[in-house]
């Protein structure tokens, strides 16, 4: 049960958005901005980092919403991809400059001082550039703050996969926005 009331049909981060629309409106410029660019990390890239994240950071929301939304951008339809880099990326087909930036983003979900210069010299030697390297930690920290939302704030969040699969098109079509819901 949340902490406070929210409008009822708005799960996860959308409660709490609906609730405070000025702060809401910040919250999905940056969203927009860090997962929703073509510069870099591919959308995808961008998404498993979200997952990835609040995976660590055992935010059911985040994680599946995300998870869902990097399926969609992997075609990964059972959802079995993403899944093994939440619970073992260095064992998955990720490229190496793909888990260098996940080590790097695992780094900033425990403290962004736990970043060393060895990680950015991996992600460096596997191909990341600076834009890489900043968006990863961008991306880590921004997820952070969110997943302390949902979770803060004890947001409800559905059970039932196809409703992460359906807000997932959403998304990929017109972006991060708490108006628009889960239609």
């Amino acid at each position: 049960m949340p902490h406070i009331e929210f409008e009822q049909g708005f799960p996860g981060i959308l409660g709490p958005m609906r609730f405070s629309p000025h702060t809401a409106a910040p919250m999905n410029l940056l969203a927009n901005a860090l997962m929703q660019a073509d510069e870099g990390l591919t959308r995808g890239e961008r998404e498993l980092i979200a997952t990835y994240v609040s995976s660590q950071n055992d935010c059911f929301f985040c994680q599946t919403i995300h998870g869902a939304i990097a399926s969609d951008y992997l075609g990964d339809e059972d959802w079995s991809f993403v899944q093994s880099v939440k619970e073992n990326y260095p064992e998955t087909t990720l490229s190496d400059k793909m888990k260098a930036l996940l080590s790097i983003a695992g780094s900033v979900q425990r403290g962004g001082k736990y970043v060393t210069h060895e990680q950015i010299a991996e992600a460096r030697t596997h191909g990341a550039d600076d834009r890489d390297i900043h968006d990863t930690v961008l991306i880590a920290a921004a997820f952070c703050m969110f997943n302390r939302y949902v979770d803060g704030l004890a947001t409800t969040a559905p059970t039932d996969p196809d409703v992460y699969r359906a807000r997932a098109k959403n998304v990929i079509a017109n972006g991060y926005s708490a108006v628009r819901g889960y239609e």
